[in-house]
């Protein structure tokens, strides 16, 4: 199984980005411990701060893997582009959040996302990606 993990803007400060939201592990860190944790899972990590790089990566990775895990940051509430590129592929996408975007400021229960992915995980910390991972193991 492949399954590709697709970060949007600010996700490589985690660690350092607001630790009492984010937590205090870096996403490369935690990363290690899924590879560990699913050794049969051949794992593919992009980040990126650039929304075009973003939809890339998606188009790229869209056809030929088992799952995509998208966490788009702030892309989720403003990019109309990474939805029509998730609607455009073939593999399934899982979108995760590592906090729940809808106890925090409004504009975060937009999600131009959810809407063309195969589910939804948020809220549980980093533990939201590897709730997506199982995910793919049972679909």
């Amino acid at each position: 199984m492949k399954i590709c993990i697709i970060n949007g803007p600010n996700l490589n400060l985690l660690g350092k980005r607001e630790p009492e939201v984010y937590g205090s592990l870096t996403f490369e860190e935690y990363f290690t411990s899924l590879q560990i944790k699913f050794p049969s899972i051949a794992f593919s990590y992009y980040q990126s701060n650039i929304e075009g790089e973003l939809i890339n990566k998606i188009q790229e990775f869209g056809f030929d893997y088992d799952g995509i895990i998208l966490n788009a940051g702030a892309y989720t509430h403003t990019s109309v582009g990474i939805g029509d590129a998730i609607k455009a592929v073939t593999t399934p996408v899982i979108e995760v959040h590592i906090s729940n975007t809808y106890s925090r400021e409004s504009f975060r229960h937009q999600s131009y996302i959810s809407g063309n992915a195969k589910g939804v995980i948020l809220g549980f910390g980093l533990n939201s990606y590897e709730l997506a991972v199982q995910s793919f193991l049972i679909l």
